[in-house]
């Protein structure tokens, strides 16, 4: 995996595809590559590193001029990181290319069974095994062009993947195929580009259609044919990408990150706008209102998910039991698949996911499908294969997420599971009157991140203090222990310090013995119910000898006795408080990785989605 681009048209594809290439390096990579065919054949040029390392490798050998080619920046599953390893990969027989994200689980007796029949490989990847299958095939004096070879090939593989093929004896041909992975055909004038991400496609037409699981699509110049892998004819739905390009560049921000952070103000507006019905004490979500008796009846909700929208999860799981007074626990999507969970009736699933792709979520949303629960997906990315496979789901609308690190689909996710839970709250015992004033603070909380955002330069002072520390604990209580636990993973993902973030009176239980003098350890220390008892805490690391950062609500005098630093936010409702006290987190985070010198956007071993187990 990590990002495709592929080109079919009239127009030199060169620029095209590195073009793509470089939209979607935020993704994460190690090498990249590109393939074309031109009027000698199929030519194909990769490098270890960034893109424009290949862009140069590309000019040292001449510019190509071919208006049909296929794209790819890598992130090593399956083989280490070497040139050979790099996509695309070639047979040696037919000149059949392909680019490839997912996994092929049976590659290794794939590839015994071709070396047997006196293939050769060159690599250590599991693609080369996907090419060399669909060249194996490959024979169109007996009926087997490409495309029939790519369904010959896909019905003998397992596992995920989405791939785009080219063949020196079809140069008016490109075939692609999905199962598993993302992957997008734009629809131009006589043209048709490829991508596993739309930011690739943007710039050209926001026209697409997306790919289901098992099928393949042949594009020539004058349309194209989708079938499944056993060759019936499918028809794919048209869409339009609501994405625009001004959104996905920088503008006079230095870093994506630093723009998404900046951002979270306007999104939490846009996310909000028109679903608090503040006269009726309603949550308007239109995507949740056909389903609205069978969620008020539910007995049960499990929320699922990963990384950062896992901890996103986890504040909604507090939110569900709070106010719409409702079992509900959260679990990791990649063991909940596993552990054969107990889904009984009135159990609903709740999928959080920015991309509406990741790989152990999907798995586990199917899991909880297929044993009868009643499915609800909360996404950014519009006609992603969660928001497609959910019985119904809410859409963020923040915006597009460029940075690998997540910010503002964070607070997205929060905003959404606050609304999914006042929803639920207001058709079950919430009165018009509770569920109103809520709203009406919820409606402030944009402008609190905006207050926030203001003492970015004193977060900057503070974190210059401690950026040399190779340790950090991160603390809360209540709503705050899965901010704290955000916290810890942004210092960890782009500053590569190592953080570890849990519920305050965890600490005791065994990781105080890791606070040594001038350990930094960030407490969320805002008022609330547990207010005391994490000022206590805050005294047994004080005793211990560490350096106390202490998230606080603005006014409160009692926190400077006992903190070194202090990052304030406005007062907010307690369960309302993450979308705020996680800013200034953010932005220490942010800090961090600036003066420590490293590529906030492409933290090292990172993808943005991760769409392989």
């Amino acid at each position: 995996m990590c990002g495709i681009v592929a080109y079919i048209g009239n127009k030199p594809a060169q620029q095209l595809l590195l073009e793509g290439l470089k939209r979607m390096e935020y993704r994460g990579y190690d090498s990249a590559g590109i393939a074309m065919l031109e009027s000698d054949g199929l030519r194909v040029v990769k490098a270890v590193g960034r893109v424009s390392k290949l862009e140069s490798k590309i000019q040292d050998k001449g510019d190509f001029t071919g208006t049909i080619g296929i794209a790819h920046t890598r992130w090593a599953t399956h083989g280490k990181v070497t040139l050979a390893n790099a996509h695309p990969h070639r047979d040696h027989k037919h000149g059949v290319s392909l680019v490839h994200n997912g996994i092929i689980e049976n590659y290794a007796s794939i590839r015994t069974l071709l070396e047997e029949r006196g293939h050769e490989f060159h690599t250590e990847t599991d693609t080369e095994v996907l090419g060399v299958l669909i060249s194996h095939f490959y024979d169109p004096d007996n009926g087997m062009d490409l495309e029939k070879s790519v369904q010959a090939s896909l019905r003998e593989v397992r596992g995920a993947y989405a791939i785009a093929v080219i063949c020196a004896n079809e140069p008016d041909v490109m075939v692609c195929a999905r199962k598993g992975s993302p992957l997008l055909v734009g629809i131009g004038s006589g043209e048709y580009i490829v991508a596993s991400d739309p930011a690739a496609i943007v710039a050209h037409t926001s026209t697409a259609v997306t790919l289901d699981d098992y099928s393949v699509i042949r594009i020539t110049r004058e349309g194209f044919r989708t079938t499944t892998v056993d060759d019936e004819e499918l028809t794919p739905k048209e869409m339009q990408l609501e994405m625009e390009l001004d959104q996905i560049e920088l503008g006079s921000f230095t870093h994506y990150m630093q723009k998404e952070i900046f951002e979270q103000p306007e999104a939490l507006r846009t996310c909000i706008k028109g679903r608090l019905d503040k006269n009726e004490g309603r949550i308007v979500l239109g995507g949740l209102m056909a389903l609205s008796k069978e969620l008020v009846k539910s007995k049960r909700i499990i929320l699922t998910a990963q990384g950062t929208a896992l901890h996103s999860a986890m504040i909604g799981e507090y939110l569900l039991e709070d106010l719409a007074k409702i079992p509900a626990e959260c679990q990791y999507a990649s063991e909940f698949r596993y552990r054969n969970p107990i889904i009984e009736d009135g159990s609903v699933v709740v999928a959080v996911s920015q991309s509406g792709e990741t790989a152990d979520t999907l798995a586990a949303l199917h899991e909880a499908k297929d044993r009868g629960a009643l499915s609800l997906g909360v996404i950014n990315v519009v006609g992603s294969t969660l928001a497609r496979d959910t019985d119904a789901g809410v859409y963020l609308r923040v915006g597009p997420e460029i940075g690998v690190a997540s910010t503002k689909a964070f607070t997205g996710q929060v905003a959404v599971l606050t609304m999914i839970s006042l929803f639920m709250a207001r058709r079950r015992m919430m009165s018009p009157e509770a569920s109103a004033r809520l709203m009406k603070e919820f409606e402030t909380v944009p402008d609190k991140i905006e207050q926030v955002l203001e003492t970015n330069d004193s977060i900057r002072q503070i974190t210059e203090k401690y950026v040399h520390r190779d340790n950090w604990l991160f603390l809360g209580r209540g709503y705050n222990y899965p901010t704290a636990m955000e916290g810890a993973l942004k210092l960890k993902e782009i500053s590569y310090i190592h953080a570890e973030g849990m519920p305050a009176a965890e600490m005791k239980h065994g990781p105080i013995a890791l606070i040594d003098e001038g350990m930094p350890v960030v407490f969320i220390a805002n008022q609330g119910n547990q207010y005391d008892k994490v000022m206590s805490n805050i005294e047994e690391v004080r005793s211990r000898g560490g350096h106390v950062i202490a998230v606080a609500t603005e006014g409160d005098e009692q926190i400077k006795t006992v903190a070194e630093d202090v990052l304030y936010v406005p007062a907010v409702e307690e369960c309302l408080s993450p979308m705020v006290t996680v800013v200034p987190l953010q932005l220490l985070a942010y800090h961090a990785a600036v003066l420590r010198g490293h590529d906030v956007d492409k933290p090292r071993n990172l993808a943005k989605s991760v769409t392989v187990e």
